[in-house]
This record gives C-alpha cells, sequence and structure tokens, in this order.
C-alpha cells in the first residue's frame, strides 16, 4: 500500500477504536508505529488469503471431469459408462439441436458438452488415464505416445513437475545472488523442498493423499455444497499457497523485522534509563552517608586516639553485623567447626 492509503485506513481503524473525543496516538510514536505494522500485515494476510480463495474458486468454476458426468470418485467403469449413456441421450448435439430450433437454440454450446462428457468417459473407464487424470489434470488428453501407467507419470514428472520446480529453484539461488530475497531465504528453500515432495508423493502413490481422503473431502461432501478435491487441484492449490508464502516473506517478514528491532531498541533505551537513575541514586545515597559520617566523627576530628578507636570498632562492628552474619560465611564456618570435632580425638572438649 501507498502512504496516502496506509494514513487512511488507519483513520478509520482510529475512528473504529478510539471514542471520540480521545487523543489519537501522535505520528511517529511507538504507538503509531505498531498500529500502522498491524493494519499493512493485517491487508497484506486478507489480500493473499482473497487470492488462495480465487485460486480455489476457478478450480471449482472449470469442476472436473467426475462432476461433469455426475458420479463419485469410487464409480465404476460400469457406472461411468452407464451415466455417460444417459447423458449423451439427453445432450447429444443433433437432439438439443432439434429442439432448440423453435427457440432459436443452436447446437454450439451443446456439442461443446457432449465433447466434454465424450472425454470424460473416455479418459474415466481406462485405468491409465483416469489415474494421470486425478494427478495431473485435463492436459494429460493432449499427451501423445502415452498408454500405460508409466508412461503417463513419467510424461507428468517431465512436462509438469521437474521443469515448475527447476524454474523455482533457478529462480530463488539467482535472485539471492542479487542480493533480494534476504529476509527469509532459508524459509523459502524449506517451502519449495515440502511443496516438492508433496507433489511427487501425491502424483506417484496409488491412492489420494491422506490426509484429503480422510479428511478435507468428508468433510467438504457433508457439511458444504463445496465440491471435493482431487489430487491435480490439491496440487494447484498448493502451489498458490506456497505463492503467497513467499510474497508473505517479502512483504510481512520486513515489517516484522523492523517491529522487533524497534521493540528491541526501546527496550535497549528503557534499560539503560533504569541504569541511569539507578546510578544517579547510588552517587546521591553515598554522598549522603559520607556527609553523615562525617557530621558523627565531626565530634572527634582533634583527637587522633579516638578516631582511630572508633574505627577499630566500627570495624569490629561491620564484620560483626555484616560479614559474619552472611549465611554462606555462617555456613562456612559451621562446617569448619564441625570437621575440627569429628578430627579431635576421643574425650577431647568440643566433640560433644
Amino acid at each position: 500500500m501507498d502512504v496516502p492509503t496506509k494514513c487512511f485506513v488507519q483513520s478509520i481503524y482510529y475512528g473504529l477504536t478510539i471514542r471520540a473525543g480521545d487523543p489519537h496516538p501522535p505520528p511517529n510514536s511507538p504507538r503509531w508505529q505498531l498500529h500502522r505494522r498491524r493494519i499493512h500485515t493485517l491487508v497484506i494476510t486478507l489480500y493473499l488469503l482473497y487470492t488462495i480463495y480465487e485460486a480455489d474458486y476457478d478450480l471449482q468454476r472449470h469442476g472436473d471431469f467426475y462432476q461433469s458426468l455426475g458420479v463419485p470418485f469410487s464409480a465404476s467403469e460400469r457406472e461411468i459408462k452407464s451415466r455417460f449413456r444417459r447423458l449423451a441421450a439427453l445432450h447429444h448435439p443433433d437432439k438439443v439441436s432439434h429442439f432448440g430450433e423453435g427457440v432459436g437454440g443452436g447446437g454450439g454450446d451443446a456439442g461443446d458438452f457432449f465433447i466434454r462428457l465424450k472425454t470424460a468417459s473416455d479418459v474415466l473407464t481406462d485405468p491409465a488415464q483416469r489415474f494421470a487424470y486425478e494427478r495431473f489434470g485435463p492436459d494429460i488428453t493432449a499427451w501423445r505416445n502415452c498408454v500405460t501407467l508409466r508412461d503417463y507419470v513419467w510424461k507428468g514428472l517431465q512436462t509438469t513437475v521437474i521443469p515448475h520446480y527447476a524454474v523455482a529453484a533457478a529462480g530463488l539461488y539467482g535472485l539471492g545472488l542479487l542480493g533480494y530475497l534476504e529476509f527469509g531465504r532459508y524459509w523459502r528453500w524449506v517451502t519449495l523442498l515440502i511443496l516438492c515432495a508433496f507433489e511427487a508423493h501425491t502424483v506417484m502413490r496409488p491412492r489420494f493423499p491422506a490426509f484429503i481422503e480422510t479428511l478435507v473431502n468428508p468433510f467438504l461432501v457433508h457439511f458444504t455444497p463445496h465440491a471435493p478435491y482431487l489430487p491435480f487441484q490439491v496440487v494447484a492449490l498448493a502451489r498458490r499457497v506456497a505463492i503467497a508464502i513467499y510474497i508473505a516473506f517479502g512483504q510481512l517478514g520486513p515489517i516484522l523485522q523492523a517491529g522487533r528491532n524497534q521493540e528491541a531498541a526501546a527496550g535497549e533505551r528503557a534499560l539503560q534509563q533504569n541504569l541511569e537513575r539507578l546510578e544517579h541514586t547510588a552517587r546521591f545515597m553515598d554522598t549522603d552517608v559520607t556527609r553523615l559520617m562525617e557530621l558523627e566523627m565531626a565530634p572527634f576530628a582533634g583527637d587522633p586516639e579516638i578516631v582511630k578507636d572508633m574505627r577499630s570498632k566500627l570495624k569490629e562492628w561491620l564484620v560483626q553485623n555484616t560479614i559474619r552474619a552472611d549465611p554462606m560465611v555462617r555456613d562456612a564456618l559451621g562446617r569448619s567447626l564441625q570437621k575440627r570435632r569429628v578430627d579431635a580425638p576421643a574425650g577431647a572438649r568440643g566433640t560433644r
């Protein structure tokens, strides 16, 4: 966001959170800067969440072959063929065009829909193509020279997985050499490696990802109108989430780091001020104690013997009431006396 937009949003925030008549935090004050960082973080987070929602919306809008035929993911080959025959009887271009002539209808859209139904039926009734479609999406219909499951998986790795992560890794490395993406560099690489491992695991295992098959899809089916996910949709959504994470590192990372630096600097300044106050108090008390000692010794200033005697008595008082009263000194003296009693010969005084 630019500066005027930030100021406008921050003024709205203060209008909602601060009562009329109460003072607002002064501009550039620590509290004002804290509120600005929070607003900036909230706006960027909402934008990234919206991009993820938009990606999910596009996936659901385009649908999948299972939705086109109206069959579940577990449908058998026989069920898929039976469903296609019923739909073909209803949506065949000749029949739709014949019944639609009187209302100005044509066979264009109906033809496209019928072709989609035919493609869906052909793909889902072939085990190898069905496996490949669920993991790589509708692009597999354009792949040539692919017959077996191994052919489709290898083709998918060559065309969608390996190039994507090779370009992403080269981009991260190149931008790092140029001095960009300094903040969160380690976590960017960790995110890329985790996503790559997840996608490789998703496209090569015989079943759907466990958390999708046992948690996400059952929840969507039973509690929401949202269609369940296929693996290629999960991969597409995970890639968009990874991009959002990269943007968050670039946009939110410096803001959070600046906030921590500012808080650390404020804490250091507060500590320094407390130490200065403590030093001033100690110096003031030392001056008062010296003045009191001078007042106490003033009557004896002309008699060196009395001054010497007073110093010796003061020293003895300090030893008796300060040093020997210390718990560590008392404990050491107790252990020493106990050792003497243990080492003394039998019958000697002080052994009991």
